[in-house]
Protein backbone atom coordinates (compact mmCIF):
# COMPACT_ATOMS: atom_id res chain seq x y z
CA UNK A 1 0.00 0.00 0.00
CA UNK A 2 2.64 2.52 1.03
CA UNK A 3 4.81 1.71 -1.99
CA UNK A 4 1.98 2.83 -4.24
CA UNK A 5 1.43 5.95 -2.17
CA UNK A 6 5.12 6.85 -2.39
CA UNK A 7 4.75 6.72 -6.18
CA UNK A 8 1.69 8.97 -5.90
CA UNK A 9 3.66 11.38 -3.73
CA UNK A 10 6.45 11.62 -6.31
CA UNK A 11 3.82 12.37 -8.94
CA UNK A 12 2.37 15.15 -6.75
CA UNK A 13 5.84 16.67 -6.48
CA UNK A 14 6.35 16.49 -10.24
CA UNK A 15 2.95 18.07 -10.95
CA UNK A 16 3.13 20.71 -8.20
CA UNK A 17 2.06 24.32 -8.62
CA UNK A 18 4.85 25.63 -6.43
CA UNK A 19 3.63 29.22 -6.22
CA UNK A 20 0.31 27.97 -4.86
CA UNK A 21 2.08 25.56 -2.51
CA UNK A 22 4.23 28.25 -0.86
CA UNK A 23 1.28 30.66 -0.65
CA UNK A 24 -0.84 28.00 1.05
CA UNK A 25 2.06 27.06 3.34
CA UNK A 26 2.29 30.65 4.60
CA UNK A 27 -1.45 30.71 5.30
CA UNK A 28 -1.31 27.33 7.11
CA UNK A 29 1.63 28.49 9.20
CA UNK A 30 -0.33 31.51 10.43
CA UNK A 31 -3.59 29.60 10.95
CA UNK A 32 -2.05 26.67 12.82
CA UNK A 33 0.81 28.36 14.66
CA UNK A 34 3.09 25.55 13.44
CA UNK A 35 6.50 26.03 11.88
CA UNK A 36 7.16 25.28 8.21
CA UNK A 37 9.32 22.27 9.16
CA UNK A 38 6.52 20.76 11.26
CA UNK A 39 3.99 21.34 8.47
CA UNK A 40 6.25 19.87 5.78
CA UNK A 41 6.82 16.73 7.83
CA UNK A 42 3.06 16.49 8.50
CA UNK A 43 2.30 16.86 4.78
CA UNK A 44 4.47 13.86 3.92
CA UNK A 45 3.02 11.68 6.68
CA UNK A 46 -0.56 12.72 5.85
CA UNK A 47 -0.12 11.98 2.16
CA UNK A 48 1.06 8.45 2.90
CA UNK A 49 -1.40 7.75 5.71
CA UNK A 50 -4.59 9.29 4.28
CA UNK A 51 -3.91 8.88 0.53
CA UNK A 52 -4.15 12.59 -0.20
CA UNK A 53 -2.16 14.90 -2.46
CA UNK A 54 0.13 17.61 -1.15
CA UNK A 55 -2.36 20.36 -2.00
CA UNK A 56 -5.23 18.33 -0.53
CA UNK A 57 -3.53 18.87 2.84
CA UNK A 58 -4.34 22.58 2.50
CA UNK A 59 -7.69 22.28 0.71
CA UNK A 60 -9.03 20.02 3.47
CA UNK A 61 -7.55 22.10 6.29
CA UNK A 62 -5.49 19.21 7.67
CA UNK A 63 -3.15 21.68 9.34
CA UNK A 64 -5.89 22.34 11.94
CA UNK A 65 -7.58 18.89 12.00
CA UNK A 66 -6.98 15.88 14.24
CA UNK A 67 -6.43 12.34 12.99
CA UNK A 68 -10.10 11.32 13.29
CA UNK A 69 -11.27 14.29 11.22
CA UNK A 70 -8.54 13.68 8.64
CA UNK A 71 -9.60 10.07 8.13
CA UNK A 72 -13.01 11.18 6.84
CA UNK A 73 -11.75 12.99 3.74
CA UNK A 74 -11.47 11.41 0.29
CA UNK A 75 -8.23 12.67 -1.23
CA UNK A 76 -6.66 12.54 -4.67
CA UNK A 77 -5.15 9.06 -4.35
CA UNK A 78 -8.35 7.58 -2.94
CA UNK A 79 -10.46 9.20 -5.67
CA UNK A 80 -8.17 7.96 -8.42
CA UNK A 81 -8.57 4.38 -7.19
CA UNK A 82 -12.32 4.71 -6.53
CA UNK A 83 -13.09 6.21 -9.93
CA UNK A 84 -10.87 3.74 -11.78
CA UNK A 85 -12.83 0.94 -10.10
CA UNK A 86 -16.22 2.48 -10.88
CA UNK A 87 -15.39 3.73 -14.39
CA UNK A 88 -12.79 1.35 -15.86
CA UNK A 89 -10.50 2.43 -18.67
CA UNK A 90 -12.32 0.25 -21.16
CA UNK A 91 -15.60 2.13 -20.77
CA UNK A 92 -14.73 5.66 -19.59
CA UNK A 93 -13.80 6.89 -23.09
CA UNK A 94 -17.43 7.90 -23.60
CA UNK A 95 -16.95 10.46 -20.81
CA UNK A 96 -13.39 11.52 -21.66
CA UNK A 97 -14.10 12.54 -25.25
CA UNK A 98 -16.65 15.36 -25.40
CA UNK A 99 -17.55 14.70 -29.03
CA UNK A 100 -18.21 11.02 -28.34
CA UNK A 101 -20.09 12.03 -25.20
CA UNK A 102 -22.45 14.43 -26.98
CA UNK A 103 -23.22 11.91 -29.70
CA UNK A 104 -23.80 9.13 -27.16
CA UNK A 105 -26.05 11.25 -24.92
CA UNK A 106 -27.78 13.19 -27.72
CA UNK A 107 -31.22 12.46 -26.21
CA UNK A 108 -30.27 14.76 -23.31
CA UNK A 109 -28.79 17.56 -25.44
CA UNK A 110 -30.87 20.31 -27.11
CA UNK A 111 -28.11 22.60 -28.38
CA UNK A 112 -26.46 22.05 -31.75
CA UNK A 113 -22.88 20.84 -31.77
CA UNK A 114 -20.37 19.66 -34.31
CA UNK A 115 -16.70 18.91 -34.65
CA UNK A 116 -14.45 21.34 -36.48
CA UNK A 117 -13.76 18.91 -39.33
CA UNK A 118 -17.47 18.79 -40.18
CA UNK A 119 -17.64 22.57 -40.13
CA UNK A 120 -14.71 22.81 -42.52
CA UNK A 121 -16.50 20.48 -44.96
CA UNK A 122 -19.98 21.97 -44.65
CA UNK A 123 -20.21 25.70 -45.34
CA UNK A 124 -23.96 25.81 -44.77
CA UNK A 125 -23.58 24.26 -41.31
CA UNK A 126 -20.80 26.72 -40.52
CA UNK A 127 -23.02 29.66 -41.41
CA UNK A 128 -25.93 28.21 -39.43
CA UNK A 129 -23.79 27.80 -36.31
CA UNK A 130 -22.60 31.41 -36.57
CA UNK A 131 -26.21 32.56 -37.00
CA UNK A 132 -27.58 30.69 -33.95
CA UNK A 133 -30.12 32.54 -31.81
CA UNK A 134 -27.85 33.00 -28.77
CA UNK A 135 -25.34 34.98 -30.80
CA UNK A 136 -22.47 33.06 -29.20
CA UNK A 137 -20.54 29.84 -29.65
CA UNK A 138 -18.52 27.72 -27.25
CA UNK A 139 -15.23 26.37 -28.56
CA UNK A 140 -13.69 23.39 -26.78
CA UNK A 141 -10.89 20.90 -26.95
CA UNK A 142 -12.74 17.59 -26.85
CA UNK A 143 -10.42 16.13 -24.21
CA UNK A 144 -10.03 19.25 -22.09
CA UNK A 145 -10.44 19.02 -18.32
CA UNK A 146 -11.72 21.28 -15.49
CA UNK A 147 -12.76 24.11 -17.79
CA UNK A 148 -9.42 24.36 -19.56
CA UNK A 149 -9.40 24.77 -23.33
CA UNK A 150 -12.88 26.32 -23.35
CA UNK A 151 -13.65 29.69 -24.91
CA UNK A 152 -16.91 31.57 -25.47
CA UNK A 153 -16.96 33.79 -28.54
CA UNK A 154 -19.42 36.36 -29.92
CA UNK A 155 -20.56 35.31 -33.38
CA UNK A 156 -20.59 38.83 -34.92
CA UNK A 157 -16.82 39.01 -34.31
CA UNK A 158 -16.15 36.07 -36.63
CA UNK A 159 -16.45 35.31 -40.30
CA UNK A 160 -16.63 31.64 -41.30
CA UNK A 161 -13.00 31.59 -42.39
CA UNK A 162 -11.80 33.37 -39.27
CA UNK A 163 -13.67 30.91 -37.03
CA UNK A 164 -12.01 27.93 -38.73
CA UNK A 165 -8.55 29.52 -38.54
CA UNK A 166 -9.05 30.64 -34.93
CA UNK A 167 -10.13 27.15 -33.85
CA UNK A 168 -7.21 25.50 -35.59
CA UNK A 169 -4.65 27.86 -34.05
CA UNK A 170 -6.12 27.45 -30.54
CA UNK A 171 -6.50 23.68 -30.84
CA UNK A 172 -10.31 23.59 -30.55
CA UNK A 173 -12.02 20.66 -32.25
CA UNK A 174 -15.58 21.00 -30.91
CA UNK A 175 -18.08 23.81 -31.52
CA UNK A 176 -21.34 24.14 -29.57
CA UNK A 177 -24.18 26.61 -29.53
CA UNK A 178 -24.08 28.70 -26.37
CA UNK A 179 -26.67 27.63 -23.81
CA UNK A 180 -28.83 30.49 -22.53
CA UNK A 181 -29.51 29.81 -18.86
CA UNK A 182 -32.73 30.31 -16.92
CA UNK A 183 -33.48 33.98 -16.07
CA UNK A 184 -33.13 33.36 -12.32
CA UNK A 185 -29.62 31.98 -12.82
CA UNK A 186 -28.81 34.89 -15.11
CA UNK A 187 -29.80 37.27 -12.30
CA UNK A 188 -27.61 35.36 -9.84
CA UNK A 189 -24.53 35.51 -12.08
CA UNK A 190 -24.61 36.53 -15.76
CA UNK A 191 -20.88 36.21 -16.54
CA UNK A 192 -20.99 32.49 -17.32
CA UNK A 193 -23.21 29.44 -17.54
CA UNK A 194 -23.88 28.35 -13.93
CA UNK A 195 -24.34 24.59 -13.91
CA UNK A 196 -25.54 22.12 -11.31
CA UNK A 197 -23.08 19.31 -10.61
CA UNK A 198 -24.87 16.14 -9.53
CA UNK A 199 -22.92 13.06 -8.43
CA UNK A 200 -24.64 9.77 -9.22
CA UNK A 201 -23.81 6.19 -8.31
CA UNK A 202 -25.33 3.30 -10.23
CA UNK A 203 -26.04 0.35 -7.95
CA UNK A 204 -27.45 -3.08 -8.75
CA UNK A 205 -31.03 -1.84 -8.67
CA UNK A 206 -31.04 1.97 -8.54
CA UNK A 207 -29.32 5.26 -9.30
CA UNK A 208 -28.37 6.97 -6.07
CA UNK A 209 -27.54 10.66 -5.82
CA UNK A 210 -24.50 11.26 -3.64
CA UNK A 211 -24.73 15.05 -3.68
CA UNK A 212 -25.59 18.18 -5.65
CA UNK A 213 -23.74 21.49 -5.93
CA UNK A 214 -24.48 24.73 -7.76
CA UNK A 215 -21.39 26.09 -9.48
CA UNK A 216 -21.56 29.88 -9.59
CA UNK A 217 -19.34 31.95 -11.87
CA UNK A 218 -17.63 35.06 -10.52
CA UNK A 219 -16.69 37.32 -13.43
CA UNK A 220 -15.76 34.24 -15.42
CA UNK A 221 -17.12 32.66 -18.64
CA UNK A 222 -16.76 29.20 -17.00
CA UNK A 223 -17.99 28.02 -13.60
CA UNK A 224 -15.23 25.64 -12.45
CA UNK A 225 -13.79 26.01 -8.96
CA UNK A 226 -10.33 25.64 -10.47
CA UNK A 227 -10.95 28.88 -12.39
CA UNK A 228 -11.63 30.79 -9.16
CA UNK A 229 -15.40 30.36 -8.97
CA UNK A 230 -17.56 29.29 -6.04
CA UNK A 231 -19.57 26.16 -5.31
CA UNK A 232 -22.75 26.13 -3.23
CA UNK A 233 -24.33 23.09 -1.53
CA UNK A 234 -27.80 22.06 -2.71
CA UNK A 235 -30.46 20.19 -0.73
CA UNK A 236 -31.23 17.10 -2.81
CA UNK A 237 -34.87 16.93 -1.70
CA UNK A 238 -35.83 20.54 -2.46
CA UNK A 239 -33.27 21.97 -4.88
CA UNK A 240 -32.63 24.87 -2.52
CA UNK A 241 -29.07 25.99 -1.86
CA UNK A 242 -28.44 25.57 1.85
CA UNK A 243 -25.03 27.05 2.54
CA UNK A 244 -22.59 29.74 1.47
CA UNK A 245 -20.43 29.62 -1.62
CA UNK A 246 -16.93 28.23 -1.02
CA UNK A 247 -13.72 28.51 -3.00
CA UNK A 248 -10.83 26.13 -3.50
CA UNK A 249 -8.46 29.00 -2.68
CA UNK A 250 -7.96 28.75 1.10
CA UNK A 251 -7.25 32.48 1.27
CA UNK A 252 -10.84 33.29 0.27
CA UNK A 253 -13.67 33.54 2.79
CA UNK A 254 -17.04 31.88 2.32
CA UNK A 255 -19.41 33.94 0.20
CA UNK A 256 -23.01 34.60 1.25
CA UNK A 257 -23.72 37.37 -1.25
CA UNK A 258 -22.51 37.24 -4.84
CA UNK A 259 -19.72 39.83 -5.04
CA UNK A 260 -20.88 41.21 -8.39
CA UNK A 261 -24.67 40.92 -8.52
CA UNK A 262 -25.21 41.24 -4.74
CA UNK A 263 -27.72 38.36 -4.89
CA UNK A 264 -27.88 35.90 -1.99
CA UNK A 265 -26.39 32.51 -2.84
CA UNK A 266 -28.30 30.88 0.05
CA UNK A 267 -31.91 29.70 -0.34
CA UNK A 268 -31.67 29.99 -4.10
CA UNK A 269 -34.24 27.72 -5.72
CA UNK A 270 -32.87 25.80 -8.68
CA UNK A 271 -35.66 25.76 -11.30
CA UNK A 272 -37.21 22.51 -12.53
CA UNK A 273 -35.63 20.59 -9.67
CA UNK A 274 -37.81 17.48 -9.87
CA UNK A 275 -37.26 17.38 -13.61
CA UNK A 276 -33.51 17.75 -13.05
CA UNK A 277 -33.43 14.72 -10.73
CA UNK A 278 -35.42 12.60 -13.17
CA UNK A 279 -33.24 13.84 -16.04
CA UNK A 280 -29.95 12.94 -14.36
CA UNK A 281 -31.16 9.49 -13.29
CA UNK A 282 -32.12 8.73 -16.89
CA UNK A 283 -28.71 9.93 -18.07
CA UNK A 284 -26.98 7.67 -15.53
CA UNK A 285 -29.00 4.67 -16.74
CA UNK A 286 -28.20 5.35 -20.41
CA UNK A 287 -24.67 3.93 -20.03
CA UNK A 288 -24.58 2.25 -16.60
CA UNK A 289 -21.17 0.68 -17.25
CA UNK A 290 -19.81 3.96 -15.89
CA UNK A 291 -21.16 3.68 -12.38
CA UNK A 292 -19.97 6.90 -10.72
CA UNK A 293 -20.38 10.13 -12.69
CA UNK A 294 -20.38 13.83 -11.95
CA UNK A 295 -22.96 15.40 -14.29
CA UNK A 296 -22.95 19.07 -15.27
CA UNK A 297 -26.51 20.20 -15.90
CA UNK A 298 -27.51 23.59 -17.28
CA UNK A 299 -30.97 24.92 -16.46
CA UNK A 300 -32.67 26.80 -19.28
CA UNK A 301 -36.09 28.40 -19.52
CA UNK A 302 -37.28 25.12 -21.05
CA UNK A 303 -35.75 22.78 -18.49
CA UNK A 304 -32.48 20.88 -17.93
CA UNK A 305 -29.76 20.54 -20.56
CA UNK A 306 -26.85 18.10 -20.27
CA UNK A 307 -23.46 19.77 -20.66
CA UNK A 308 -21.09 16.92 -19.81
CA UNK A 309 -20.39 13.93 -17.59
CA UNK A 310 -17.16 13.43 -15.66
CA UNK A 311 -15.66 10.06 -14.78
CA UNK A 312 -13.01 11.82 -12.66
CA UNK A 313 -15.35 14.20 -10.88
CA UNK A 314 -13.90 16.64 -8.38
CA UNK A 315 -13.36 15.66 -4.75
CA UNK A 316 -13.26 19.34 -3.75
CA UNK A 317 -16.63 20.08 -5.32
CA UNK A 318 -18.14 17.13 -3.44
CA UNK A 319 -16.72 17.87 0.00
CA UNK A 320 -15.73 21.52 0.45
CA UNK A 321 -19.24 23.03 0.08
CA UNK A 322 -20.62 20.79 2.86
CA UNK A 323 -17.46 21.31 4.98
CA UNK A 324 -16.94 17.64 5.78
CA UNK A 325 -15.17 14.61 4.41
CA UNK A 326 -17.39 12.15 2.55
CA UNK A 327 -15.09 9.16 2.26
CA UNK A 328 -17.49 6.97 4.26
CA UNK A 329 -20.30 7.63 1.78
CA UNK A 330 -18.06 6.45 -1.06
CA UNK A 331 -16.67 3.48 0.85
CA UNK A 332 -20.10 1.90 1.06
CA UNK A 333 -20.13 1.47 -2.75
CA UNK A 334 -16.88 -0.49 -2.62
Amino acid sequence: MYAKRIIYFLYYLKDMDWSKFFRFLRIARVSSGKTSIVLLFDIVISSLRYNISILDYFYFGFYVRNSLERSKWAGTGYMYEFQLHMNPRGVREILENKILFLNSYSDFVRRRFTDIDQLAKNRDLLNEMLANSSGRLVLKFSRGQIGKEVEVIDCPDFTPDRLLKFSKVRGYDLVEEYVVQHPSLMQLSPSGLNTVRIFTQVTSDDVEIIGARLRVSVNSPVDNMAAGNMAVPVDILTGLTNGPGVFSDIAKDDCYIHPVTQKSVINFQIPFWNEVLDFVRKAARAHPENRSVGWDIAITADGPELIEGNHNWCKLLLQLPVKRGMKAELDCYL
